[in-house]
């Protein structure tokens, strides 16, 4: 059996930090003069007082060791239950529990769909929260994919693994390492994107809480317009190019940070990633002049912006891109499977699983021609072995399987297919918008029946999980061994 005391101790001592990150939504309450601080200091006091007790409770330190095992419970029960005390704030403001947990679990895993509206006119504090959710779960879904998910092997990430992962006494040791340079660096492109958002027109508030949402590639914004609100041109392009790189390897870029930018390209997803995005934005350009006749410059932003909000899983809207055509549509849903680069804050399936099924299908095709020579692929320098390949291809059969379940278990609520179809895909692949005049880009998740929220929740926290990790604990011999 597991023993889950260490699993407990690291659990109480998040749900502490968590309770500690509510006081700051209530702190801007107070100096609004807005009298919702109370709901954030209660509901960190509920927080921190359960997290403390759950630590002394078990006892033990944070510098213990997590078996592989340990490490799939903790890294499933804390992306469950940390969403569920981010909640508390909004039940304590009267919003109701579907609402609240969706809208907190969107947060967390930094997906973007909203259930709220008039947010112009929400409490300062509240909009911080939302925010600062996903800030905080950007940099939680960082840890992840550097740390945990290739010590798990899950499709394909056993590719990434790096030296913190390749003896298990050494895995505390290094990932602390990490972990503290990976806050460093994430704290100082927060800053800096901040500060670029302040220089082009917003306001601090908007500045800072849009920043927090870009990094992390969550969507979440203080306006219903989303970046429609802001007029001011340079501002769309300090999103795209903060989207980009929150969308590229973490661990890449603080090499880039400390002066090796070259490690960037060295790396085929980074280079495949660029040139995808590059392509898909040129060509809704193009279709915009030749269909809509809108002008190079303004087609060029307006594509970029919304195709890479999109593919990077950010999810903020500029302007509604479902009225530029059935072409654009079909694309939009398309590339909400896609993702970005394996180690960022992004969902989606990732470039690298796509270049690894490319490579197979490949070296397939190459050994139907030629049976009977060695003709091996490779991803960078590591060779496609018969297991990763499988990792990949079983990852990719999981989850499309996934999305297809989830649309029959919407359209059972009355939804028609367009919204079933692309909710169950921005859910899973936490991309934010869906498509239709419901959960479209201009339009929000309220309107779905409570059941479908539910839904949508779970399939929020899986994609983000990246399926895997929570299948894996169904299995009664992962409980036995």
């Amino acid at each position: 059996m597991i023993s889950l005391r260490p699993v407990l101790n690291v659990l109480g001592f998040l749900y502490v930090g968590l309770a500690t990150a509510m006081l700051i939504p209530a702190m801007v309450d107070v100096a609004a003069r807005n009298a919702d601080w109370q709901a954030f200091v209660m509901s960190a006091l509920v927080t921190g007082l359960i997290g403390l007790l759950l630590s002394v409770a078990v006892g033990g330190s944070l510098s213990e060791g997590l078996n592989m095992r340990q490490t799939f419970v903790l890294t499933t029960l804390s992306w469950m239950t940390l969403p569920a005390f981010g909640a508390l704030p909004f039940l304590w403001l009267g919003i109701g529990y579907a609402d609240a947990v969706f809208e907190a679990v969107s947060g967390f895993t930094t997906t973007g769909s909203t259930v709220l509206s008039g947010l112009d006119g929400l409490p300062p504090g509240l909009l911080v929260w939302r925010s600062l959710m996903q800030w905080m779960g950007g940099v939680g879904i960082i840890v992840m994919a550097i740390v945990l998910l290739p010590f798990l092997k899950i499709g394909g990430m056993q590719l990434f693994q790096t030296e913190s992962s390749d003896r298990s006494e050494k895995i505390v040791a290094r990932s602390i390492e990490l972990v503290r340079l990976i806050g460093f660096s994430y704290l100082f492109l927060t800053l800096l994107c901040a500060l670029a958002y302040w220089v082009t027109g917003m306001s601090v508030f908007d500045a800072v809480n849009h920043a927090f949402t870009t990094i992390a590639t969550g969507g979440y914004s203080t306006h219903d317009l989303s970046f429609g609100y802001f007029t001011n041109p340079a501002t769309a392009w300090v999103a795209i190019v903060f989207m980009l790189i929150g969308s590229l390897p973490f661990v890449l870029l603080i090499q880039a940070l400390r002066g090796e930018p070259l490690a960037l390209w060295r790396d085929p997803q980074v280079r495949a990633f660029f040139g995808f995005v590059v392509l898909v934005a040129l060509a809704v350009t193009v279709y915009l002049g030749l269909q809509h006749r809108v002008p190079f410059g303004d087609a060029l932003r307006m594509s970029a912006f919304n195709m890479i909000s999109v593919v990077t899983g950010t999810g903020y809207a500029f302007g509604d891109y479902t009225t530029w055509g059935a072409p654009v549509i079909v694309l939009v849903l398309l590339l909400k499977f896609v993702g970005g680069c394996t180690g960022s804050t992004t969902g989606g399936i990732k470039i690298f699983r796509f270049l690894v099924f490319f490579g197979t299908v490949r070296a397939h095709l190459r050994r139907m021609v030629r049976p009977n020579r060695v003709l091996p692929e490779s991803y960078g320098k590591a060779r496609l072995t018969t297991e990763l390949s499988f990792s990949v291809l079983a990852f990719l059969v999981v989850y499309m399987g996934t999305v297809g379940v989830l649309t029959l278990a919407l359209a059972g609520f009355d939804l028609d297919l367009v919204t079933a179809l692309s909710a169950a895909a921005t859910a899973v692949g936490n991309v934010g918008p869906g498509l239709g005049p419901i959960i479209g880009p201009t339009g929000n998740f309220a309107p779905l029946p409570d059941g479908a929220k539910w839904i949508l929740s779970f399939a929020m926290l899986m994609g983000r999980l990246e399926l895997f990790t929570v299948l894996v604990l169904l299995d009664p011999d992962f409980w036995s061994r």
